[in-house]
C-alpha cells in the first residue's frame, strides 16, 4: 500500500479538492510531525505519542497554535 498523492500549492502543502490546506489528524505520531518540524518538536512527549494527546496536554486547539507557542 503506498500513500496517497496530495494536490500541493505554489507552497507545496497539501490540499483537499477544495484546495483548502489539510489539517493534521489527531492521530498523527509525534515522531512523524518530527520528520517535518524538527527533533525539538514536542519536546517531552514520546515519539509514538498522537498529536492528540499533546494537543490536549499542552491546552493548543490545533497544530498550528501548538507550534505558535513554541
Amino acid at each position: 500500500m503506498g500513500r496517497e498523492s496530495c494536490n500541493t500549492g505554489l507552497d507545496d502543502r497539501c490540499r483537499d479538492a477544495d484546495g483548502s490546506i489539510r489539517r493534521k489528524r489527531e492521530d498523527t505520531l509525534v515522531g512523524t510531525l518530527r520528520e517535518e518540524y524538527g527533533e525539538n518538536f514536542a519536546e517531552g512527549f514520546r515519539r509514538d505519542a498522537h498529536l492528540g494527546t499533546v494537543l490536549d496536554r499542552t491546552g493548543a486547539s490545533s497544530l498550528r497554535e501548538l507550534l505558535k507557542k513554541k
